[in-house]
């Protein structure tokens, strides 16, 4: 973000150089790990504040990570400096599917994901390829499984232990 990036050397100031640790961190990930090993990045889609990170910025970034050998962005939003977020349910989906569509880099959506069907939406329509729910998980750890059986999934993998509480 130009908003919390105010250094003046090599990683600061353009997009191009205040991207350029992540990169390097990447190139070095990749020296490390094989290419069947997918490398995943979180990134901060937008600042929500004038003179921000703005989705374009976020854009060039993920082309660069996709020339840099990164195999899926995990798209949030926000957060970097206090910001007024307008949050409600998929509130950052719309981030994950713009990123997809304009780089072909495939994405994972978060942001207020809660329900079964919500999810399911957004893979079907291709907003994202994947949906990430961290807070609903916490708030209710059968989530994955919940959503399965609301889902109609047969044989939703269920840890041995649970077998006799899911029939």
């Amino acid at each position: 973000s130009p908003l919390s990036n105010d250094r003046d050397d090599s990683y600061g100031g353009s997009l191009e150089n205040r991207a350029r640790l992540l990169l390097d961190v990447v190139d070095a990930v990749r020296t490390e790990v094989s290419n069947d090993v997918p490398l995943l990045v979180r990134l901060s889609a937008v600042d929500w504040v004038e003179d921000g990170l703005t989705i374009d910025d976020t854009v060039q970034v993920v082309q660069w990570l996709r020339d840099h050998g990164v195999d899926l962005i995990d798209v949030s939003s926000g957060s970097n400096i206090p910001a007024e977020i307008p949050s409600g349910p998929g509130y950052q989906v719309a981030f994950a599917e713009a990123i997809r569509r304009r780089t072909g880099v495939p994405t994972a959506a978060v942001g207020l994901i809660t329900e079964p069907f919500q999810a399911e939406h957004i893979l079907v329509t291709e907003q994202a390829d994947v949906v990430l729910v961290g807070r609903e998980s916490l708030r209710n750890t059968d989530f994955p499984i919940y959503s399965a059986q609301i889902l109609r999934h047969n044989n939703p993998p269920v840890p041995a232990q649970y077998h006799r509480a899911y029939r």
